[in-house]
């Protein structure tokens, strides 16, 4: 096996290419899912192979405890491995399947026919898929000391102050606020505070 044919098996399947569908917000998994029932009961599985939704997982702090939060890296798309044909369309019960599927709207097509996507953007999304995998990182931990930043949530709400240190492990960011005319170190969550211009 050459080291091209390698590469092209671990993009998709031997005569299957990457498609994206339009769904409805909100409802990519649910499609996911439901694509992936239907391609079992009608045994179309030598027409369809992954059906994907790209996440990021992302910690998040919220109330002193850590949540792992999963977004998706393409609302509104699903990643569709297919089968085509000769002339590049898609084999007539495949369409059906994926058409009649409740919360579908359209491939990504021309002149009516659906485009598969280019080796490099499915390059770009089966490594997004990859990375998803990895640790989670937490996310929105953007601040340093100096920031100036405007507390949004909770008792200090609408005071402003400065970055005086950050605790990247458990999301803690001490700033000095001016309370009742005296700089006074107040330690907020991340998610409490945004920097000011």
């Amino acid at each position: 096996m050459t080291e091209e044919t390698s590469t092209d098996t671990q993009l998709s399947a031997p005569g299957m290419k990457w498609y994206v569908l339009r769904v409805a917000s909100n409802k990519e998994d649910q499609v996911r899912e439901t694509l992936e029932r239907k391609v079992k009961i009608e045994a179309l599985a030598d027409y369809v192979g992954r059906i994907l939704v790209p996440t990021l997982k992302e910690k998040r702090m919220k109330g002193g405890r850590i949540k792992v939060h999963e977004r998706k890296l393409y609302p509104g798309y699903v990643f569709v491995e297919m089968a085509c044909e000769e002339d590049g369309a898609v084999s007539e019960q495949v369409w059906f399947m994926v058409k009649e599927t409740m919360g579908v709207g359209d491939f990504i097509a021309s002149d009516g026919k659906p485009i598969s996507m280019p080796d490099h953007e499915v390059v770009g999304m089966l490594a997004a898929c990859e990375k998803a995998e990895d640790q989670p990182s937490l996310s929105g931990l953007d601040f340093k000391k100096g920031d100036a930043v405007k507390v949004i949530d909770g008792s200090f709400e609408s005071f402003e102050g400065e970055v005086e240190s950050v605790d990247d492990r458990h999301g803690i960011v001490t700033v000095n606020l001016t309370i009742f005319g005296r700089a006074t170190p107040v330690e907020v969550e991340y998610w409490q505070i945004e920097k000011v211009a």
